[in-house]
Parts: structure tokens; sequence; C-alpha cells
């Protein structure tokens, strides 16, 4: 149930203070990662190599390509879908319909990329573009969070998250106090949750003027007047891919991409691939069931994971990274089990929900609960309590390699996602603990290792 307002309710992540530091902590981070990235030492924990004025940041154009980018996925969204799914039973005991068409969006956003080169258009990276776009990302993300916040004023009690209500109105604000928003059919967290960050992601391409004469060019030229009245932008049209990005104009600087870059984009295409195609499975997740849509869920989902999720791309386009062969299969086959591990775990999981008589897992050992449902504890789910979350950190690791070993920047996603994965396996804990009682006691005590076996 929905705490009331003003109930003394554990609050998470610091409460209000907490709330307000990871309000400011998080997009600096971001431009903090952007900046170095393209800098020569590519220092990690070092300062940037400048920090940029307003006229660097805000520019107008990107403000609306950024809104367009968001315009095309909603349109996108609301095509027919391939499948219409049944969310999990709300306290009302009804369950909302949520579109099944994800993968659908990826393809189409991929055929206008396809459409825009064979009209001839080259494309061209344009990774001087990342600031001011992140920084249009940050602003709506902001805008969006507060109309949320009012939106969830008017809802009725029983449309409340099981957090974010605890009338203190900025840790309100920061974890979202509505569980589902909506107008009409359209869900604004399921929408955000995979489609514009995600496809973003791998998904953010530019497309030059006419010339041919190249971004940096172009740069170096407009300078400072870049996003406000460069010759060139009336030209640019948005497409796809920050990765792609990333490639494109690697190939422009050294004849061809290298290898390091190519596994970067193919590992982590391959990530976005398959939760676009598995798209239903996210109705079960803690993001969906359990925490509100405010502003820690929508700057994660719209700026967060598109301008941080593609930091060893940034990498390796301004420090390229020698890659053999041999290194390079070892790699591939550490992303493999990671992979395996990851869509294993999760199908299994997947499955047993829809349909615990399904061949597939009618013989896996279960623990009985008091709420009626059943605790898996043997196949993946019986190594350890989180499976799909070693995985994760498996490809993670694979993610990271390609990009050499001599700065720790590009392995800021991994240590990021470890403290994430382990903060999120704690909240989950807890949760599970109030819901199952006994027979999560009996669980834990049967799978003692959380996320590592026999480490965590």
């Amino acid at each position: 149930m929905a705490s009331p307002q003003g109930s003394r309710a554990p609050l998470e992540f610091g409460g209000p203070l907490g709330a307000a530091a990871l309000m400011l902590l998080l997009p600096a981070t971001m431009f903090h990662l952007l900046l170095v990235a393209r800098s020569g030492p590519a220092r990690l924990l070092g300062p940037p190599p400048y920090l940029p004025g307003l006229q660097v940041l805000w520019s107008p154009r990107m403000l609306l390509l950024w809104l367009t980018w968001l315009g095309l996925q909603a349109a996108l969204y609301l095509l027919p879908a391939r499948k219409v799914a049944e969310g999990q039973e709300l306290k009302d005991k009804s369950r909302l319909l949520y579109p099944i068409n994800g993968f659908q969006a990826l393809m189409l956003t991929a055929l206008l990329v396809g459409l825009a080169v064979s009209a001839g258009l080259p494309l061209g990276a344009l990774p001087e573009m990342l600031l001011p776009l992140a920084f249009a990302a940050t602003f709506t993300t902001f805008i969006f969070s507060v109309f949320l916040y009012l939106k969830a004023l008017v809802a009725p009690a029983s449309a409340l998250a099981p957090g974010g209500n605890s009338g203190n109105p900025i840790y309100d604000f920061f974890l979202g106090r509505e569980l589902n928003p909506r107008v009409w059919s359209f869900d604004f967290k399921y929408f955000c949750e995979l489609r514009p960050g995600l496809i973003g992601w791998v998904c953010w391409a530019w497309l030059h003027g006419p010339e041919g004469g190249g971004w940096d060019e172009c740069c170096h030229l407009c300078g400072d007047r870049l996003g406000t009245d460069c010759p060139v932008l009336p030209l640019l049209q948005p497409q796809v891919l920050i990765n792609l990005a990333m490639l494109m104009q690697e190939a422009e600087l050294r004849g061809s991409p290298s290898l390091a870059m190519w596994l970067v984009n193919g590992f982590q295409l391959l990530y976005v691939g398959d939760a676009l195609w598995h798209e239903e499975a996210v109705l079960t997740t803690m993001d969906i069931t359990h925490d509100g849509f405010g502003f820690m869920l929508a700057f994660g989902d719209l700026a967060w994971v598109p301008f941080t999720y593609s930091l060893q791309a940034q990498f390796l386009l301004h420090h390229p990274q020698p890659l053999g062969l041999p290194v390079a299969s070892v790699i591939c086959l550490i992303n493999a089990v990671g992979y395996y591990i990851f869509r294993g775990a999760n199908s299994q999981k997947n499955t047993f929900r829809k349909n615990p008589s399904d061949p597939r897992v009618a013989d896996l050992e279960t623990i009985p609960t008091a709420t009626g449902r059943q605790l898996l504890v043997s196949g993946w789910w019986g190594m350890v309590r989180h499976p799909n979350y070693l995985g994760d950190l498996i490809m993670a690791l694979a993610w990271s390699l390609p990009c050499g070993v001599s700065h720790l920047l590009p392995y800021f996603y991994l240590l990021y996602f470890t403290a994430l994965l382990v903060h999120r396996e704690a909240r989950d804990e807890q949760q599970c603990l109030q819901k199952y009682g006994l027979a999560w006691h009996e669980y834990c005590r049967r799978v003692p290792y959380r996320i590592l076996p026999y480490i965590y």
C-alpha cells in the first residue's frame, strides 16, 4: 500500500538530504564524464579539462532536436503493437495494458537511418554536440519531473507508489509519487524505461551538410557559436545512435573503425536489442511494480543511460586502443558467458512467473510462501539470489576491456553498475523479506550468496 502523506515510513537514498544531493551529483557526474572522455589525460578522478559556459551548453536547436527525438519515439510507441500485455495486479485489483512494440520501434528507427543514407546524406559523427544535447536532456527531465510531481498531487490514493509519499516535496519529487502516471493509455514510465534513452544510447547519429567538409572543420569555424548561429546546423537532421556516431567519426578520422570500437558497438547493440525483444519482462521489474516515477527514474532513463552508457565508445574515439584477434576472442567469450547467464536467468524467471507448469520450469524446486507464490530454489535461482545481476556485471566487464587497462575512465560503468546492483539487491532483499517473511529466510538459508558465488 502507498504510504499516506506525512507517514514515518523508512526513507531510502538518505532521505530528503540524500535526494537533493543526488539531483545535483548525478547530472554533474554525467557532464564530468562527457568532458574528461575527450580530454588527453582522460582521468576519471581528476578535474575536467575546462568548465563549459552556458553559451556552450544551451542550444535552442539542440532542445528542439531532443524534443523531436522524443516525439519520434512517442509516435513509434503509439503504433499498433505485435502484442498487448497485462501488467501486474494493482491495489484496486485492476491490470494495466502495455503495448509490446519496443523492438519494432528500434527497427523502424534503424530503417530511418538506412533511408537517410540511401538518399545520399552522409553520416557524420557529432560528438561535439553531446554537451548541449545532454544539457537539453537534463533540462527537459527537470521540467518533466515537475509535471509528474504536480500530476501526482491530483492522483487518487490508489494510484500512488509505495514510496515517494513521505510528505517531503524534495524526497517525493526525486523518488516519484505516482506509480503508473498516464495520459489516456500513454504510460510515461513504461515509455521512458526502454525507449528514448535505450534506443538513443545505441541510436544517436547525425547527418551533416551536403558539403561534406567534416564536423571537426565546422567546429573550428564556428567556435563557441556552435548551437546558436552555426551556419551548418540548420542542415542537420536527427537520426540514430550515439555509439554509431562514434564509430562513424572514427572511420572518418582513421580510415576505418577499430576492432575495439566494433566490439563495444556490437556488445551494446546486442544488449539493447535483447532488452527490447524481451520488453514484456520489464513489467515485473522493481521499476515498474514498486518505484514511483519521479526525477530518479526520469533522469536515469532519458539522460544518464544514453550519455554515460556510451562512455566506452566516447573514450575509444579520442583514445584508440590496439586490440588483436586473440584478446578480442577472449573478450567475446566473456561477453557471451555474461549474456548466457543474464538471458538464461531472466528467461527462467519470466517463464516460471507466467506458467509454473511449463515443462521448462516444472521440475524446478520451489519454496511455498504465505502469498501463494513460489520461490525458485534451483536452476539459475538456486545458484545465487540474483544470477541476472551476475550476468549483467560480466557483460559490463566485457564492454570495458576493449578500452585497454591504461585508464580507469572506461571502467566507470562497471564500478557504477556494481554499486547500483548491490544497492538494488539490498532494496529488493528488504521488500522480499516484508513480502514473504519466513519463506524468504528459508530461501536465504538455501541460497546464501547474493550475486557472486562464494564471494558475495
